[in-house]
């Protein structure tokens, strides 16, 4: 095992610039929070927020898809009546 030199300082290095990297991501959330609150104290609905971030991350056309797909399917379920749902199950 003598033969094997292992790079400590190297080692070291990573591990201190991930754990700088976690620190900085605890204290982005944190932040991130403090902006969620501030926009429920202001009367805003936080799940609708999240949902046009998430909305916004996507690609256009995507996101045109994944509308069109949810309209149809709910018209589907409009058309079928209780009763058909029901033999369906």
């Amino acid at each position: 095992m003598s033969d094997i030199s292992i790079p400590g300082g190297r080692i070291r290095s990573f591990v201190e610039r991930i754990e700088h990297l976690d620190t900085e991501l605890q204290e982005l959330n944190e932040s991130k929070k403090e902006v969620f609150s501030e926009a429920k104290a202001e009367g805003f609905d936080v799940k609708i927020l999240k949902e046009i971030i998430k909305l916004r991350k996507q690609d256009k056309d995507e996101r045109d898809e994944r509308d069109t797909l949810l309209d149809m399917y709910m018209r589907a379920m409009e058309t079928a009546g209780p009763e058909l749902a029901a033999k369906a199950a």
